[in-house]
């Protein structure tokens, strides 16, 4: 995967995760293993091939890096809410009327 900036704190970033945000729905992530160059001035973003699906959480759509203290980036389940469970048409439906 490509980026056009380095990201500031990419030292940091390598071991961690980048998430996959599927229709407004945290679904798999894959560890960071490193940021090597382009010929064309951008980076690539090289990930391990193990995608790992989680419970679907919701998320907002959104752009740039995020960056998360280990409390905060808990991605274990979706809080108690069941939101996870429902099914994706539904639940996308639900959001599309803004009761979720």
């Amino acid at each position: 995967m490509a980026t056009r900036l380095r990201p500031k704190r990419s030292a940091e970033l390598i071991g961690g995760s980048l998430y996959w945000i599927v229709k407004h729905r945290l679904v798999a992530c894959q560890e960071i293993t490193g940021f090597e160059d382009r010929n064309d001035g951008r980076l690539d973003i090289v990930c391990s091939a193990e995608l790992k699906l989680i419970a679907p959480l919701p998320r907002r759509a959104h752009q740039g890096w995020r960056y998360f203290e280990l409390d905060e980036a808990s991605i274990e389940g979706d809080e108690g809410s069941g939101l996870g469970d429902l099914p994706s048409q539904l639940y996308s439906r639900l959001r599309e009327l803004a009761l979720v």
